[in-house]
């Protein structure tokens, strides 16, 4: 089945590994350049949004990275058989439950998740760094951009097992090192990447808004801080938004990471992929499996989101 898929990966690996280390040096160095120009002291009276100040101490960065991974850690695999069905419902053969069976919503749960660790202490402790001198945009662009070193061998291994391309973890790792090396984990990076930054951005800018605009009407009431409900309800409204803009690079990234599961000739590229599935199958299959994410980006976020705060307000 996967003959077609593996048989021009020499080319692919140098190509991608090429692009890859070039484009690695790129963002490090953009995330330097970054850092440095930002001042340390200024003559001017820094003025932070009430959302963004400290109601009690501080948090450590230490601790604003432990505490988003485990905020997103725990979200993800409480959520994670619904994430399954997405990435089932944008496949190229529309793959199903019935194909598969149940197991391929809960196939690589625990050690996949794992991943999102590391990924939400990348974000969290990035965005909540910078984003007082740097502002949000920038602050969680750096932080999706960062998180992608994560996040892509996190997609890659979790797609292909659910897709039932490998059997476990163990046979996904071991098979893809030893037919497409280290790079293969990064395979679609670009894809993934271009879906990541701009889905971060726009969930991080939005929740900071909300929050401001809702802290700010609960000053009426004496309320200092948000509720976890309310936390919650506002990083659901931020991911909602941010998914219906970024669904359509979703369904080709999940496309290109699943094609070994599917008996149709490997897409060439990206483009390719985005014009075959514009003249088969029409302009709104880029919106496939958008109810399954919507549910699945809405709780995890909404649940980060008030996870994280509600450790920073109590910092256990």
């Amino acid at each position: 089945m996967y003959s077609n898929f593996y048989s021009n990966e020499p080319r692919r690996v140098n190509k991608r590994k090429k692009v890859i280390s070039r484009s690695f040096v790129f963002f490090i160095g953009i995330y330097f350049i970054a850092v440095s120009a930002v001042p340390t002291r200024s003559t001017k009276r820094n003025v932070i949004p009430i959302s963004l100040q400290p109601l009690k101490s501080e948090s450590t960065a230490v601790q604003k990275m432990l505490f988003g991974g485990i905020s997103r850690g725990l979200a993800q695999a409480s959520l994670y058989p619904v994430d399954a069905m997405r990435t089932l419902a944008q496949t190229r053969d529309g793959r199903t439950l019935a194909e598969l069976g149940t197991k391929a919503l809960t196939k690589g749960c625990l050690t996949t998740s794992s991943f999102a660790l590391l990924q939400g202490a990348v974000q969290f402790g990035i965005v909540g760094a910078f984003r007082g001198r740097m502002g949000t945009v920038a602050a969680s662009a750096i932080a999706a951009a960062g998180s992608c070193i994560v996040s892509v061998p996190q997609e890659v291994i979790k797609q292909r097992l659910v897709t039932g391309v490998y059997d476990s973890f163990r046979d996904a790792i071991k098979t893809i090192y030893e037919k497409e090396g280290l790079l293969g984990f990064y395979t679609c990076w670009k894809p993934t990447m271009v879906r990541n930054v701009p889905f971060v951005v726009i969930t991080f800018t939005t929740q900071d808004f909300l929050k401001r605009r809702r802290l700010k009407r609960n000053r009426n009431v004496d309320a200092k801080e948000l509720s976890f409900v309310e936390n919650s309800i506002i990083g659901m409204s931020s991911a909602l938004l941010a998914g219906i803009i970024t669904n359509p690079v979703d369904v080709v990234k999940t496309r290109m990471m699943t094609q070994a599961a599917s008996n149709a000739t490997p897409y060439s590229s990206t483009f390719d992929c985005i014009l075959t599935t514009l003249k088969k199958e029409g302009p709104g299959k880029f919106y496939s499996g958008f109810k399954h994410r919507s549910v699945y980006m809405c709780g995890l976020w909404g649940i980060t989101f008030a996870l994280n705060a509600y450790f920073n307000d109590k910092q256990v």
